[in-house]
């Protein structure tokens, strides 16, 4: 602590003003001149360790809330402040302590407003949901992050560029893989572009999955990606060379606002034409419609992971052959949605995804186990829905296992077709999320339904805090 210097100005004086005393009064209870408490409160002036102590003992001073009371604060305020509607008025660090330390209720009433903003903008989403099942238009304009812009953009049409498909294709076929597509693509980098590709440890490479040297003519992969994602990053580099134009007018057809939107929008058009690579989608629908839709082989088959088909299954739709119309859903531990996919546009209005009896939450406590079921809605429509952990990036020891789940989903209409549909029990009543659900009694409830009253009742407890009238 003496190597710190600790400006509480404000702080104090919030105290002082609380116990009701002039600045003389404390001023002499702390041992101090009035002129020297008043440079401290300007926080022109630190406050010394005897001064803590003395505060401590005459005013019961925390002396840790005293140091870092406006830690949680600044902290509340950055998150304000990293709202896509004050993009480019983000200020540094200093300043948001600066405000914390110098005008505390001002920052707490901001806080309010801010919290107070994003609980409206919830429940008009949730509003809009509800009148678009009703068949209303309601669309409401906000300010976005480029990142959910791109998301917004593929989760709301199909997931199917033919153009990609085609032209992956007839790439696939130039290479001749046989059964070693990676040794193929390491050649033909190597021979036609002279680019050679090298693993490199973890040490020499801890932050990145994959960095092209355009100096060297070097593609350096990280031995933290397993075989499959290693081939994927090959394939996507490649995809960006010979497929570039399709890339490009797949992208332009997107609506997207910005720039870094449409950076990112590249890089998902790059990885679709990296699976369409090594999945080419005759030999793909073929394998899946014969093994009924078994993601486990299917992976086996074309060497690549659970997740790759699961995605590649998503695109199953060209004009006059298509599969099973698949849509996916991968959220993290704490219910973060990471990515959204429909083969007909993800059916937000129908699904929802945000329920918490999913067993796409479920899997967390059994990594590696696929479970599938069929779900219901509270309009009787029926989901199947597959779904199982994923892996990231290989973890030292020591360090935390990234994993995410995904939910396969579709129409309960095609389960007959899947063999995940086959030995599914009776359905399981889930709802479009907790905000727009209105069965009652669900042990799951995380929070009320818009559309009715909490039923709070001193003589009636029901099963849930959030039980409705």
């Amino acid at each position: 602590m003496s190597e710190m210097k600790i400006f509480a100005g404000p702080r104090i004086r919030r105290i002082r003003n609380g116990l009701g005393v002039t600045q003389t009064a404390m001023a002499q209870a702390l041992g101090i001149s009035p002129s020297y408490l008043n440079l401290i409160e300007r926080n022109q002036r630190p406050l010394t360790v005897q001064l803590i102590l003395k505060l401590a003992s005459v005013y019961k001073v925390d002396v840790e809330e005293l140091r870092g009371e406006a830690k949680s604060v600044v902290g509340e305020l950055r998150e304000v402040f990293s709202d896509p509607l004050l993009q480019g008025e983000i200020p540094g660090s200093e300043e948001l302590v600066e405000v914390a330390d110098a005008a505390p209720n001002a920052a707490q009433g901001l806080i309010k407003l801010y919290r107070a903003y994003r609980e409206q903008a919830a429940r008009l989403s949730d509003l809009a949901g509800m009148l678009a099942q009703a068949g209303h238009d309601a669309p409401l304009a906000a300010a976005r992050l480029p990142m959910d812009e791109a998301r917004e953009v593929f989760a709301s049409r199909p997931y199917v560029f033919e153009a990609l498909d085609a032209a992956a294709e007839v790439f696939h076929a130039h290479l001749n893989p046989g059964e070693d597509l990676a040794h193929a693509l390491r050649e033909w980098l190597r021979a036609e572009h002279g680019v050679v590709v090298r693993t490199l440890p973890i040490h020499a490479m801890p932050n990145l999955r994959r960095r092209y040297d355009r100096h060297s003519q070097r593609l350096f992969l990280s031995e933290r990606l397993y075989p499959h994602d290693q081939l994927r990053e090959m394939a996507q580099e490649a995809c960006q060379i010979v497929l570039r134009a399709e890339i490009a007018a797949a992208l332009d057809a997107l609506p997207l606002s910005s720039a870094e939107a449409r950076r990112i929008g590249r890089f998902e058009l790059g990885r679709y034409a990296a699976h369409a690579l090594m999945m080419p989608y005759g030999p793909m629908l073929a394998a899946a419609q014969r093994s009924a839709y078994d993601i486990g082989l299917l992976a086996a088959r074309f060497k690549v992971s659970f997740e790759q088909v699961a995605s590649r299954l998503v695109t199953l739709q060209r004009s006059g052959s298509a599969g099973v119309p698949f849509f996916l859903m991968e959220v993290d531990a704490a219910g973060n949605r990471v990515r959204t996919l429909g083969a007909e546009g993800y059916p937000h209005i129908r699904f929802g995804g945000a329920c918490p009896k999913l067993s796409v939450h479920a899997v967390f406590a059994a990594p590696g186990q696929v479970l599938s079921e069929i779900v219901e809605m509270p309009d009787s429509g029926r989901f199947l829905t597959v779904a199982r952990t994923l892996e990231g990036p290989v973890a030292g020891y020591g360090e935390r296992v990234r994993r995410t789940a995904l939910l396969l989903g579709c129409d309960a209409a095609h389960a007959g077709q899947i063999v995940y549909g086959r030995q599914v029990s009776e359905p399981l009543p889930i709802g479009a999320g907790c905000r727009l659900c209105e069965r009652a009694g669900c042990l799951a409830r995380a929070e009320p339904p818009l559309t009715r009253p909490l039923g709070l009742d001193e003589m009636v407890a029901g099963l849930s805090v959030f039980d409705f009238q």
